[in-house]
């Protein structure tokens, strides 16, 4: 705690230190992920392997009335756990759309151009090998990034990285979301039930209209949230979309300024409004001094990257491991799409984009470094294996596993190789570029 807050030390507060740190190192979710897929690998290829794996497969559910649900873990993770992620990953759009880099046209046109680059090559890279071979409904694999895991990266490579480099790969990254998005929403949808899509679409117009009538509780949107849910889980529309238009939904101002509540603080000094009322008073009107988007993106993002994601790498990336998987045509297809795919991409559209003079590069970014940069993009982890669920099963998923698991390796290690040997070191004394 700082010295300057005026709440009381207690012991807890010593021992939770550490973790709370460690939990505000925005690359700490990464390494926590890598944790993890390295843990599902290993039970998977253990002694215990059966027993893991099926333990995912264990059937949960509940049922009132003639309204029930009964779905293995696994499902539960990707389906309803996810949609929190994806509902993050509106939240997170809508910044960069109302308040960051994609709100201005020049400086968002590099990033969505090597976004779509890094979506379209990949896609032509894994359909070129495997041609009609099993597996091929698999196309939009290798077509996104994983976000957790390219910070980590960014963050071993710590001061080499300049901020115009970092805030290019992450408003990528973020264009890149859009993209798998829509890839979800059209190419990795069941057959559409309309009427229970048209009660999901009544739920949104309702959050609209609450939202204009002035509702402020956050418990009353969590259920008609999650009304919105089942309605596209029933629909055969992924349920992880109804998370990213909520996310998009969200408003991204403030309520009230900070004024009014610098107003009401001093009326208190006063001897004004004390009490519970007050102090309820108080409560409300800092909450409304900061946007539902900034509150919500704060109050997510550690359950999101300490809790959903590791916990998504245990239920998904357990697959058992064989020699003969990385020869395997869908394998290598996926790897090369990740591994290949994303850095070719990236530059090829990017060079374009530069030379139509839709934009240019950022300071301290050459061609080369976006090449190394491209190879980080190559990481396709959380995202792949997500797709890869929705596209396929059984063995073919298995397979796909591995292609995923090693394209996104080795795009790991060479883009920050390349990036080492390519960026300088930074003079001693300069001031650190956080990743």
């Amino acid at each position: 705690m700082d010295h300057g807050d005026p709440l009381p030390r207690a012991p807890i507060d010593r021992l939770m230190r550490p973790v709370t740190q460690f939990m505000q190192i925005e690359a700490s979710s990464g390494f926590v992920l890598l944790f993890c897929t390295l843990a599902a690998l290993g039970l998977a290829n253990s002694p215990l392997g059966d027993a893991f794996l099926a333990f995912w497969r264990t059937p949960v559910g509940f049922e009132f009335g003639e309204l029930g649900m009964r779905h293995s873990l696994q499902h539960w993770v990707n389906d309803a756990m996810m949609a929190v992620f994806f509902f993050l990953v509106g939240l997170e759009v809508k910044r960069e759309l109302v308040l960051g880099e994609l709100r201005d046209p020049h400086r968002a046109a590099l990033p969505i151009a090597a976004a779509l680059g890094g979506m379209i090559a990949p896609a032509l890279v894994f359909l070129l090998l495997i041609g009609d071979g099993p597996g091929q409904h698999g196309w939009g694999i290798p077509m996104a990034t994983d976000i957790a895991f390219v910070v980590g990266c960014m963050a071993v490579l710590g001061k080499r990285i300049p901020a115009s480099l970092r805030v290019l790969l992450l408003t990528l990254a973020i264009a890149d979301d859009i993209g798998a998005i829509l890839v979800i929403a059209i190419g990795y949808s069941d057959s559409v039930d309309m009427g229970m899509l048209a009660a999901g679409g009544i739920g949104i117009a309702l959050v609209a209209l609450m939202a204009r009538l002035g509702v402020r509780s956050f418990g009353v949107y969590t259920l008609v949230g999650l009304a919105i849910w089942w309605c596209f889980h029933a629909s055969g529309v992924h349920a992880t979309i109804a998370g990213v238009i909520l996310g998009l939904q969200t408003p991204a101002k403030s309520y009230l300024d900070r004024t009014a509540l610098g107003r009401f603080l001093t009326q208190l000094d006063s001897g004004q409004g004390s009490g519970v009322g007050g102090v309820q008073r108080v409560m409300r009107l800092a909450r409304e001094s900061v946007s539902p988007l900034d509150y919500l993106m704060h109050a997510l993002h550690a359950w999101v990257g300490f809790v959903i994601l590791p916990i998504f790498a245990l239920a998904n990336a357990g697959v058992r491991l064989d020699a003969s998987a990385l020869t395997d045509p869908l394998a290598l297809a996926v790897g090369a799409g990740l591994l290949l795919g994303k850095p070719i991409g990236i530059v090829a559209v990017s060079w374009a984009a530069v030379k139509l003079r839709l934009s240019s590069l950022p300071v301290g970014v050459t061609w080369s470094v976006l090449g190394g940069a491209g190879f980080l993009a190559g990481i396709g982890f959380t995202m792949a294996i997500f797709i890869a669920s929705l596209a396929l099963e059984s063995e073919l998923l298995d397979t796909a596993k591995v292609g995923i698991l090693a394209g996104s390796a080795l795009a790991a290690a060479l883009g920050m190789g390349l990036l080492y040997k390519l960026l300088p070191a930074p003079a001693l004394g300069s001031p650190q570029t956080h990743a």
